[in-house]
């Protein structure tokens, strides 16, 4: 029933780039597009949008109060199922790329709900809504090339009763680029090598083992962040598990992200301990130590020709690094360690770009807070980072607020580095998982392959949305850390297990889940 659901609204679509609709618009003198009622401010209430067209079940489309930016805003909802289409045709189009960006709200769980551009003289291009919930809104945008002289903008919705979307603040405006695909479709892959000695296997999506690498990049990853410890327990994360998964990586054709934790072990916002053998170093030795550390890494990679894309310094460092030298209220402290760190990066490697990465990717105050103190200071770096998920960080409205933000205040390039979401809340091991029914609620998604994929697709879309192509792209945290006995998360007891199994984006079979493919897309 799905299927025939989503090929009636497909149907819709084609249909709308073929005849003409009562929406239709001449465009502007100058080429661009001026929509007819894109704030849907025009005709009142509880009523048809002036200007646009509607297919389907037309009752479930209508404007009500509560806009982005003005009072009105368009809502598709039903208190039963519907499937509805409200379009608004253009012609008199220059030829050229031409993007449509638009403020949107949705409660998610719908069979489709999407904007797409159709019978622009191309293929028809969609983008799909991300859920949000009610208190937030997000920018969405996508891009097509006009060949024709027209273009049809469509808002369509195929939802099952008392699911709802929100629209508003349409802008449809010729642009010198496409927009909405990004640069860096990536995955951070530290335990890989660790799980691969332990025996796990990996199969691609109809159950071939493959190696992993060649099954990510065969789904559109091109960038690997490895994290490097300093002298860990186990003997993985250090320089030579580097510098060989750095030459996987590059014989896929793939960018490398390292992720300097300056620690023996897992360093985030709750613990950042020093490595054993700098834990007693007075100051200008330990930022010594952390200068030779970040260069020896660095040249290494460089030396066999698989140089770092970009460097990361510190792992999750709101509350800083190397406590307690460079705690957060040691700004001093942190902000000479992180320019002993930029300058072993520009020595050793000088392509390589540095990364200054933060959790709650959503923390606007949190995040002004510290870049104003470590600029400030003098710290220098090319990209902002940020962790973000959902089910911890809040929903996706904050992240792309705090993104926005972020680029406007810094004129910094933004990333989200660390993100992932579970297909089931079932365990594969004895290690009790982080991900369980408490967090998939808070979510909202649903603990399925299917609610997977969404949220993967939903944050590469946010990303995307950031203007000026500062949004670079999104990395998935862990995908290939399926539970094997052995490959636990404590690197000094072999017996621990994976917390994570259930976030990996392979089954427990090893079998490669339907999120995998949403890199490709973007």
């Amino acid at each position: 029933m799905l299927r025939t659901r989503i090929r009636l609204t497909v149907a819709a679509l084609t249909a709308l780039a073929t005849v003409a609709v009562p929406g239709s618009t001449l465009a502007s003198p100058g080429g661009g597009a001026e929509l007819v009622n894109p704030g849907f401010e025009t005709g009142g209430a509880v009523a048809a949008p002036v200007g646009w067209a509607e297919h389907g079940e037309q009752a479930a489309s209508f404007t009500e109060p509560g806009g982005h930016s003005g009072a009105l805003r368009l809502t598709h909802y039903s208190a039963q199922a519907y499937q509805v289409v409200t379009s608004q045709r253009l012609q008199g189009l220059r030829r050229g790329t031409y993007t449509l960006r638009a403020w949107v709200r949705s409660s998610g769980n719908q069979n489709s709900v999407h904007l797409a551009l159709t019978g622009c003289g191309g293929s028809p291009a969609q983008v799909a809504v991300p859920r949000t919930g009610p208190e937030w809104w997000v920018q969405i945008v996508l891009s097509t090339r006009v060949e024709g002289g027209r273009c049809t903008i469509a808002v369509s919705s195929d939802a099952a009763a008392g699911d709802w979307l929100n629209v508003d603040d349409l802008e449809f405006t010729p642009s010198s680029r496409p927009v909405g695909d990004v640069d860096i479709q990536g995955a951070d892959v530290s335990q890989l090598a660790k799980n691969e000695t332990y025996g796990a296997v990996y199969r691609d999506a109809r159950g071939r083992p493959r190696d992993a690498l060649q099954i990510l990049k065969a789904n559109g990853v091109n960038y690997l962040r490895l994290k490097v410890w300093v002298d860990s327990a186990d003997d993985f994360h250090e320089l030579d598990d580097i510098l060989t998964m750095a030459r996987r990586a590059k014989a896929q054709g793939m960018k490398l992200l390292v992720d300097f934790h300056y620690s023996d072990a897992w360093a985030d916002p709750g613990k950042q301990n020093k490595p054993a053998s700098w834990a007693s170093l007075p100051f200008e030795e330990l930022k010594q130590a952390l200068y030779d550390h970040t260069y020896q890494v660095l040249a290494a990679l460089r030396a066999q020709h698989t140089p770092a894309d970009m460097a990361q310094l510190g792992n999750e460092i709101n509350g800083g690094m190397l406590w307690p030298d460079g705690r957060w209220d040691n700004w001093d402290g942190l902000a000479a360690l992180l320019t002993a760190g930029g300058a072993a990066v520009r020595a050793a490697s000088p392509g390589t770009k540095v990364v200054l990465h933060l959790a709650e990717g959503g923390n606007n105050g949190g995040h002004v807070w510290w870049f104003d103190n470590a600029i400030a200071r003098g710290v220098t770096f090319d990209i902002i980072a940020v962790s973000q998920y959902v089910y911890w960080h809040g929903p996706l409205g904050y992240l792309q607020a705090n993104l926005f933000d972020l680029v406007n205040r810094y004129g910094k390039d933004v990333m989200v580095v660390e993100t992932a979401y579970g297909f089931t809340t079932a365990e594969n091991d004895h290690e009790t998982n982080i991900f369980n029914p408490a967090l998939a609620e808070a979510a909202g998604y649903p603990a399925t392959p299917e609610g997977q994929t969404q949220a993967l697709r939903d944050m590469f879309n946010v990303v995307a949305a950031v203007p000026n192509g500062h949004g670079l792209g999104v990395f998935y945290w862990e995908p290939t850390w399926t539970a094997v006995a052995g490959g636990g998360w404590d690197p000094a007891d072999p017996a621990s297990g994976d917390g994570w199994e259930n976030q990996a984006l392979f089954d427990y079979s090893g079998r490669a889940l339907p999120a995998l493919r949403v890199f490709a897309d973007f």
